[in-house]
């Protein structure tokens, strides 16, 4: 049968794969196996073949078997989800949030989207959030994602693309300083490159409290207290301006601000920095040589230098950095971000974010709401304006100033968000829920009604991967029976709700106009179709008309800001939210494991993943163990102000001794974000998953002392 050229549906590298479908009929697969098998395609540039784990059992969750097939709705009273129609399931949300606007107003009405939907779904849904609710009340899970990094982006280049370079220039620098990042395991395929900049002479600098399988590889790894990042940067940039590394050449054609960001790097010097990260002065100096020293670098920065209240500030001073020594806006140099999400960068270029239009353009900008609404046919002033963050909104739900009735599409905020407990809270509190997925998550449990929708391998749409290649997923099954597309249900609940034109459900006809809506944007996608993406393996924006190349390097000429100069921030470290003390002595940091992914909706219903993976565990030094009487395989209490996790004890080195480790993609008793604190970044408005308080106990002993 005939094998279609598609992408893997999880993380920002967005891997080329083929999927060759399984005979049908007499003698086709039970309920419980997959449709299609997966083969390698070494011609797409980004993993040439490679795959990880996820990857290759990704078609796995397209068995009918472990997903959802119909229709769910919940009656008044029951409490129980039953098996509806389409009919009855979509007149059921439209009426749910036709009530919520006629007893409390347009902005009762609440859209919560996902940095796994398509660039056609985002961009209709946030189309449908201000054309047919006419709410400001939009946002996805990409804020808790690469917020931080994106602010940083446009504040100092005047852009947010994640990578400004393509993938395969990291394996021609001189030294990378990977920040917060653990590519190994989160991205592995992505690891080829930093193993070919190493063979080729280049540094590897990993900055990270746990020596993870990353750190194992670097040439110099540097284990900061969690949550001083920004002091790190700062005492690295006052060890280049004292030394003398300076590109003076470089700041004073292409920068400004430098001023600024020299006073306040100088109130960092070496000593200081080491009593607030931990990392001794020698570590620091060695830094600043293999990275001032490399004729080309770069810096790059993953959710543990972004996820923090000062995740804004910390990423524009590893910005700074690079500036400072020249090593930006050049071949082979340049900060970048590793996205997580899948489209975690399409996500939030095309209006699912609360203040932004497709093309990146701004609600507050009469002249981007102008195109905007005239590519819409709507009169610019019906548009709203920007609405709360993603933490703000869920935690508003269901309160007299709130939303009362929610749409969520493509994400699980019940297991992702912090403090998740409270959120859980707040979503029972609405006047209606409604969310569409592929599988009956933690949060869809809490739903009036649930929508099944088709997955990536049965319908085409394109994402944009971490490198800002917009690249085309195919179609290469039918969905099953019963299942329908995103776009497809946006389409039949704007008819509901009296919106008949303006919503295709061909992702073809989406894209086409979401061209026309980014087209003069900074992320302009106008010369971008389908044909030339599948010729092209991918096409990087911006690409203006279908005659420009595209750019898959920015800056090598100017910044994109007015004057073309990047900009240098000047703000200086600050504590975390959350100190430790006597009552909460420990620091708590949470991240991801191999065979795992994000909230782990998906993959946990994948056996050869469970398999690698089966549940959340508390990893903790083996002093820290002793001190607390802990043997391995304990189960340990760990407890935050915000409430109590239960999990397994694994005892290693690898991480500092006043630290403890949980992966968040569990649900239950085990659940992080159970613990982790919702202090607010003030620019990006990212929560400050990366960092709380904790206390440590064995599970009995919480118990008895609680």
């Amino acid at each position: 049968m005939t094998s279609t050229d598609t992408h893997c549906p999880y993380c920002a590298l967005q891997c080329g794969m083929r999927l060759r479908p399984r005979p049908t009929g007499p003698g086709a697969p039970s309920p419980s196996a997959p449709p299609v098998d997966v083969e390698e395609r070494p011609g797409f540039p980004v993993n040439q073949g490679a795959l990880c784990g996820k990857g290759r059992t990704a078609p796995a969750l397209l068995a009918r078997a472990v997903r959802l097939t119909a229709p769910l709705v919940r009656d008044p009273g029951d409490g129980v989800l039953r098996e509806a129609s389409w009919a009855e399931a979509l007149d059921r949300v439209a009426t749910g949030f036709r009530q919520a606007a006629e007893r409390h107003g347009r902005s009762a009405a609440g859209v919560f989207g996902g940095g796994g939907l398509t660039n056609e779904k985002a961009y209709l849904l946030g189309k449908f959030a201000r054309v047919v609710l006419r709410t400001p009340n939009i946002d996805y899970n990409g804020r808790f994602c690469m917020s931080s990094a994106a602010a940083a982006h446009r504040a100092a280049f005047g852009i947010d693309r994640g990578l400004p370079f393509p993938l395969e220039d990291i394996a021609t620098t001189g030294c990378v300083i990977l920040a917060g990042a653990n590519p190994a395991e989160t991205m592995p395929p992505a690891l080829r490159y930093f193993t070919r900049m190493r063979e080729a002479g280049g540094r590897l600098i990993v900055i990270d409290p746990r020596r993870t399988r990353t750190a194992e590889q670097a040439d110099l790894h540097l284990r900061p207290v969690p949550g001083t990042d920004l002091a790190l940067a700062l005492g690295l940039l006052h060890l280049v301006i004292a030394d003398g590394h300076l590109d003076e050449e470089f700041i004073a054609a292409r920068t400004t601000g430098f001023e600024g960001a020299r006073a306040a790097a100088m109130a960092h010097w070496p000593e200081r920095v080491e009593r607030i990260t931990g990392v001794s002065v020698s570590q620091l100096r060695e830094a600043v040589r293999l990275f001032a020293g490399a004729a080309t670098g770069m810096v790059l920065t993953a959710r543990g230098s972004e996820q923090h209240s000062k995740g804004t500030d910390t990423v524009r001073a590893w910005i700074n950095l690079c500036l400072a020594t020249g090593k930006a806006g050049r071949p082979g140099s340049g900060y970048g971000c590793l996205t997580g999400q899948g489209n975690g960068q399409g996500g939030r270029e095309h209006g699912q974010k609360s203040d932004q239009l497709p093309g990146y353009r701004s609600l507050t900008d009469p002249a981007d709401r102008a195109h905007v609404a005239g590519v819409w046919g709507v009169d610019p002033d019906t548009l709203p304006g920007p609405g709360p963050s993603a933490y703000e909104l869920l935690d508003g739900a269901g309160t007299p100033d709130g939303i009362r009735a929610l749409l969520v599409m493509g994400s699980n905020p019940v297991v992702s968000a912090p403090r998740a407990a409270h959120i859980t809270e707040r979503l029972r509190a609405l006047d209606f829920l409604a969310v569409s997925d592929v599988v009956l998550s933690e949060t869809a449990e809490l739903a009036d009604v649930v929508l099944p929708a088709a997955q990536w391998a049965e319908e085409t749409g394109t994402t944009t991967n971490l490198e800002g290649r917009v690249i085309l997923r195919q179609a290469a099954v039918p969905p099953p029976p019963g299942i329908r597309t995103d776009l497809t249900v946006l389409k039949e609940l704007a008819a509901r709700l009296g919106t008949t034109r303006g919503f295709p459900d061909d992702p073809g006809e989406v894209f086409d106009e979401l061209r026309r809506a980014s087209a003069g944007g900074a992320a302009d996608y106008a010369g971008i179709d389908y044909a030339r993406i599948r010729a092209e393996d991918g096409v990087f924006w911006p690409c203006p008309d279908p005659a420009h190349p595209g750019t898959p390097r920015l800056f090598l000429d100017r910044f994109a800001t007015p004057d073309g100069r990047a900009r240098f921030a000047g703000a200086g470290h600050r504590p975390q939210a959350e100190e430790p003390d006597r009552a909460y002595p420990l620091h708590l940091t949470t991240g991801r494991v191999t065979a795992q992914y994000q909230s782990g909706a998906q993959t946990r219903r994948i056996a050869e993943l469970n398999a690698a993976a089966p549940g959340p565990f508390v990893e903790l030094h083996p002093h820290l163990a002793e001190r607390l009487g802990v043997g391995e395989g304990d189960v340990l209490a760990v407890t935050s102000r915000r409430g109590r996790a239960l999990a397994p004890a694994r005892i290693t080195a690898a991480i500092r001794p006043d630290t403890v480790f949980m992966p968040f993609h569990w649900a239950g008793p085990g659940r992080a974000n159970t613990l982790t604190n919702p202090a607010l970044d003030p620019q990006s408005r990212m929560p400050e998953f990366k960092v709380c308080a904790v206390r440590v106990e064995k599970a009995a002993e919480a118990e008895a002392g609680a």
